[in-house]
């Protein structure tokens, strides 16, 4: 018995040793995910694998919570990769509260700290380049407020329905996140605030991407890309 298992040993213990290696690489350091859900265009599209940076804030133990050095923040504006509070899922959203902050959406304008974010339409060239099907269904603005900006996307059927929420305070711990596809994002309008141990890292790139709506064919013009 002895002699087949040190056989199977010899055989077989790179591939465990590099199996071990990526596990815990994924865990800690960085990781690729797909992303599923349409929530997040158009900077991120449904089919996208994109690459996560697990040491962006810090470093945690690996297939664990427990973080061991702690060496930055998530900043408004960043894309980051959370465990969803209600069911656990994975999600992916851009951080627009920091502790601190007072966040307010009036008929869908964003107020931070009492100041009102710009809306400017995209020009219909800088549409055009946009990665999102049946784009004229949809209005593109470039949404700016206290320096940050990123181009969000209302669908044009949902004229007449704003979403509007009261002044809220983003206590120690916490973070207000949203989508930049506004009409159709479960975010923190429906599972609330996301607390930091449940940030797992900044999303940064696109590593490839294949079009779910299209045998899932690859989209090479987005292969190792940056996130705007």
């Amino acid at each position: 018995m002895n002699a087949r298992f040190n056989k199977l040993w010899s055989e077989w213990r790179s591939f465990v040793v590099f199996v071990v290696v990526m596990l815990i690489f994924r865990s800690a350091i960085a990781d690729w995910n797909q992303v599923p859900s349409g929530s997040m265009k158009p900077s991120i599209l449904p089919g996208d694998r994109i690459v996560v940076d697990k040491l962006a804030y810090d470093l945690a133990v690996p297939f664990t919570w427990t973080r061991m050095f702690r060496w930055g923040e998530p900043k408004r504006g960043d894309v980051v990769t959370f465990d969803n509070p209600m069911d656990e899922r994975l999600f992916v959203k851009r951080v627009i509260g920091i502790p601190g902050d007072v966040v307010e959406l009036r008929r869908n304008q964003l107020f931070v700290n009492g100041e009102k974010a710009s809306y400017d339409p995209l020009r219909a060239d800088e549409i055009a380049e946009l990665p999102v099907p049946n784009a004229s269904a949809y209005r593109f603005f470039r949404e700016t407020v206290l320096g940050h900006s990123r181009v969000i996307m209302v669908s044009r059927r949902a004229t007449g329905t704003y979403s509007t929420f009261p002044p809220q305070p983003i206590p120690a711990g916490y973070y207000m996140m949203l989508g930049d596809n506004r009409d159709n994002s479960s975010d923190s309008r429906r599972i609330g605030l996301v607390t930091r141990d449940r940030i797992m890292g900044r999303a940064h790139a696109v590593a490839f991407s294949v079009d779910l709506d299209n045998y899932y064919l690859p989209r090479l013009s987005r292969f190792f890309t940056d996130l705007p």
